[in-house]
């Protein structure tokens, strides 16, 4: 009766059961793996938000299949703080902006305008797996190309290479990626946009965390648990929004630059040379105008909503910042733990020893330690030996969970 496309994997495996049960008990729960910025104790400008999206003109529906227009102007208007790979100060043009309801509903758009069915995007490894179920519904295959760690992460450009077919139609890029926290450099996604347009393909840039660059962090710290420091590189938190070495369609949206994920607006910005660059548009406007644009209410409010973000993410930096300091406190001690250069984002990826697989390891340490961290193999490592945390997560929960985590490896 029901279609092979969503043919998954519904029982619940070991880690879930022993969450669910570990809940059910009442003990304590030190959460490491918060990603709702919702539920983070920050302060909202509730009042502000609440009247920007009281905007009278909601009451009268004026469907654009791009967006409105004021709407995707605000979306140009945020691109003029970041500087794009080898395009100058080139400006965003509102025409090649297109609101969806979130990046979810953006990548299908994408999907289905580039691939036919059995057609190959790659994707990084690590990285979030979201896009899996995507790639499902829109009757694509993922193809992972993998990052490799030395002294921060790179592209294995010889890797990547050798799993492209004749039908890879787009390589995907997390920029910076979740959860690694490590952006493209420019030499990459120069060496990215010669490949891309060498094949015939396309360049998929997920950016939701482009703005988390420039934490900074204890020198001593740093060096005590990688004999090198953390680097947030502003001159790496370009944007492949203004690409135009090869066609390239970047997505983001309020769920992380303004910390409003329940307010469903997100956008794809199309970039790259004209001659594929206007029949890309001018498809996909069909392809949005078959779904509909988004509501009206968070369209007419996004100029507002976008120029909330500072505060919401000063008050974010200063947690992750904090987090940080906390974390690599507790992991100076460590002689088994370390923490892996991050640059940017909301997550930190511990190194840890392979005693057993990540699941079995992050079930332990909740069961003993009633701790709650993502096991590796969530976002597709390669292999056994790391656990994921969120830096988020409000302090004081994050300073017993890290100080209850060191024990646990201690003893």
């Amino acid at each position: 009766m029901f279609a092979s496309r969503t043919n998954w994997r519904l029982d619940r495996n070991h880690f879930t059961q022993a969450l669910e049960t570990h809940r059910c008990s009442g003990k304590e729960l030190f959460d490491l793996t918060v990603s709702n910025p919702t539920e983070c104790g920050l302060v909202y400008p509730e009042k502000e938000i609440l009247q920007a999206l009281g905007n009278p003109r909601m009451m009268k529906y004026t469907p654009e299949s791009k967006g409105l227009r004021e709407a995707r102007e605000a979306v140009s208007g945020y691109y003029r703080q970041h500087s794009g790979f080898g395009a100058g100060t080139r400006e965003v043009d509102p025409d090649n902006v297109l609101l969806t309801s979130g990046t979810s509903e953006g990548y299908s758009h994408i999907f289905r305008l580039l691939c036919e069915p059995g057609d190959e995007v790659l994707v990084p490894a690590p990285s979030y797996p979201l896009v899996e179920f995507l790639a499902d519904l829109a009757d694509i295959r993922l193809i992972s190309y993998p990052l490799f760690y030395d002294h921060g992460w790179q592209i294995d450009f010889d890797s990547l290479r050798s799993a492209l077919t004749d039908r890879s139609r787009a390589v995907l890029v997390v920029h910076p990626n979740n959860p690694t926290g490590s952006f493209v450099k420019s030499r990459e996604a120069a060496e990215l946009a010669q490949l891309c347009t060498s094949r015939g393909m396309a360049i998929v840039a997920d950016e939701v965390f482009l703005d988390y660059a420039g934490q900074s962090v204890d020198a001593d710290s740093v060096a005590a648990n990688h004999g090198a420091g953390d680097f947030a590189a502003r001159h790496d938190a370009r944007t492949f929004a203004k690409q135009d070495g090869a066609l390239t369609f970047t997505l983001s949206g309020l769920s992380k630059i303004s910390l409003l994920p329940q307010m469903k607006l997100a956008w794809i910005v199309a970039s790259g040379p004209p001659a594929l660059l206007q029949p890309a548009v001018e498809r996909l406007e069909v392809i949005a105008d078959t779904y509909l644009s988004p509501g009206a209410a968070v369209q007419l409010a996004l100029p507002s909503l976008l120029s909330f973000r500072a505060g919401l993410q000063n008050q974010l930096q200063q947690r992750i910042s904090a987090n940080l300091a906390t974390l690599d406190a507790v992991l100076r001690e460590s002689k088994s733990v370390t923490r892996l250069i991050r640059e940017s984002g909301w997550y930190a990826v511990l190194r840890v020893p392979v005693t057993g697989s990540d699941e079995d390891l992050a079930v332990n340490l909740l069961e003993r330690s009633s701790v709650l961290v993502h096991p590796g193999h969530f976002f597709n490592f390669s292999r056994d030996g790391f656990l994921v945390i969120s830096l988020i997560t409000p302090e004081d929960q994050f300073q017993e969970g890290s100080q209850r985590l060191g024990k646990f490896f201690e003893d």
